[in-house]
């Protein structure tokens, strides 16, 4: 771990936040930061409690002459995405995550960062181990398992926190309040198919796609990404319909929630069309070049001679999958009618598999309305039981319906005006924050969201804003300051 992260400043944010690279901390995977979160809560002398699900709660009390103000819940999820280019060699299992700094800005070498949410985590931690910061009496919530289903939020019981206030750490741009977020619903679409023989006289091809940006499926959405997928099913389908191009595997994307970057399919051609195609496929790959070189200027698509391999997809099968594909929506499905520039309602094709007679095909579906995420749902999985596939929801959760009257907003716009000279944007995001699933069995709790900037948040270009963490730590501390009282 380089020093100089732990030298930056604030230090105190800085150094529990490299504290906590050292551990590995993938999704569903959070035995060693939960051990390390109650470690760290036992040796400051604090109650540290552990829920039946693994979420970790650590209460402080209030520091003198501030006994009187209102508790304070500060929360933030301790998993973190493991994304990593190609060419990068990194067992996120075993490894802590490898920081540099450029510039104004703090990243990881070919991983993600884990600045989503780790910066919050490390916040509430330097918080708890202060001996100089006055705030009132706090129970700080790490939550696991966010990433992948928020199933440490949905798990939380009730009765468990006492706080009259909920500041929600996890939100990436230092001028945004938020007061509101999507819900998600994860829609699998599966089926076997029957694998064939290849035919005499096939030429095997490996096609690649990558070098796209990806980036966080809600946050990102609205960007016009290219979504390696999509791609990748263009190239299948043009060169199915022109010369009879036949599958053997597709291997594309990665999370649910991360905007695929790359996809990997081995395919065949009849040796008679092995010229005929090759001139196509590069004029398509020109075209699509062409479309997203302003948002995807480092997109590479590879045509290469492979081995041909020993078995294909059904035929059938496979133009139903391809057409399917192409039908099934990708990206923004309707803006918000309410508020201005939100999103309402997306899908991310997050991951296509074809191997050894199986078909995958997982999306997340994310919107603040519930009926119309379940109605881009629907057309989802209609696209897909047409071609045979057995088409599951799962991983709901509900949105964080915006509250313009909430005391703890009016306390957060008048600090950061004053601190900042400007009005912060008041303003709900199209990410699955889980203020909207604590908001379920604490239906009384004021709840806010703010953080600093991150760029780039689930995928490797992932990076933290150097003096983006100085401008909100000073905003955290004047928020702990002027708690209202009780």
């Amino acid at each position: 771990m380089s020093q100089e992260i732990r030298n930056l400043e604030p230090k105190a944010l800085w150094n529990k936040f490299a504290d906590l690279n050292e551990v590995p901390r993938p999704s569903k995977k959070e035995e060693r930061v939960i051990a390390f979160m109650k470690d760290f809560g036992k040796k400051l002398g604090l109650e540290t409690i552990e829920d039946e699900v693994g979420n970790v709660i650590i209460k402080k009390p209030a520091t003198k002459g501030m006994e009187n103000r209102k508790t304070i819940v500060m929360q933030s999820h301790l998993d973190m995405v493991h994304q990593k280019n190609a060419d990068t060699v990194f067992d996120f299992d075993t490894q802590g995550i490898d920081m540099y700094v450029d510039g104004d800005w703090v990243r990881a070498k070919g991983t993600t960062l884990g600045a989503d949410n780790g910066l919050g985590v490390a916040t509430i931690m330097a918080v708890l181990e202060s001996t100089d910061i006055p705030h009132p009496a706090i129970e700080a919530l790490f939550t696991i398992d966010e990433e992948t289903g928020m199933t440490g939020a949905m798990g939380l019981k009730g009765g468990l926190l006492s706080g009259e206030i909920l500041l929600n750490l996890d939100t990436e741009e230092d001028d945004e309040i938020d007061i509101g977020c999507a819900g998600g619903v994860d829609v699998t679409a599966e089926r076997g198919y029957d694998e064939e023989d290849v035919p005499e006289n096939s030429v095997g091809y490996n096609i690649t796609v990558k070098g796209l940006n990806g980036g966080h499926s809600g946050m990102d959405i609205h960007k016009g990404l290219g979504n390696a997928n999509k791609i990748m099913n263009r190239l299948l389908f043009d060169s199915f319909e022109n010369f009879g191009l036949q599958i053997a595997e597709i291997n594309g994307g990665s999370l649910r929630n991360a905007i695929p970057r790359e996809s990997f399919a081995k395919v065949i051609i009849s040796e008679i069309f092995d010229e005929a195609f090759v001139f196509d496929m590069q004029e398509v790959i020109n075209d699509i070049k062409t479309e997203f070189k302003t948002t995807e200027p480092n997109l590479e698509i590879l045509i290469e001679k492979a081995d041909t391999p020993a078995k294909i997809m059904d035929l059938g099968v496979q133009e139903g999958l391809i057409r399917a594909l192409y039908t099934a929506h990708n990206g923004v499905y309707r803006m918000s009618a309410d508020m201005a520039d939100l999103v309402e309602t997306s899908n991310n094709i997050a991951r296509v598999i074809v191997k050894d007679g199986k078909l995958y095909v997982g999306c997340l579906t994310r919107s603040s309305v519930e009926s119309s995420k379940f109605d881009l749902a629907n057309a989802l999985r209609s696209a897909f039981e047409l071609i045979g596939c057995e088409v599951t929801f799962s991983g709901s959760y509900p949105g964080w319906t915006p509250n313009v009257n909430s005391p703890i907003l009016d306390v957060l716009t008048d600090i950061y005006e004053k601190q900042n000279g400007s009005k912060a944007n008041v303003v709900a995001c199209h990410a699955g924050l889980e203020c909207g699933i604590l908001g379920t069995n604490y239906p009384k709790m004021d709840m806010i969201s703010f953080g600093p900037t991150i760029k780039g948040a689930h995928s490797p270009d992932e990076r933290a804003s150097i003096s983006s963490a100085q401008k909100y730590w000073k905003f955290v501390l004047e928020i702990l300051e002027n708690i209202p009282v009780k």
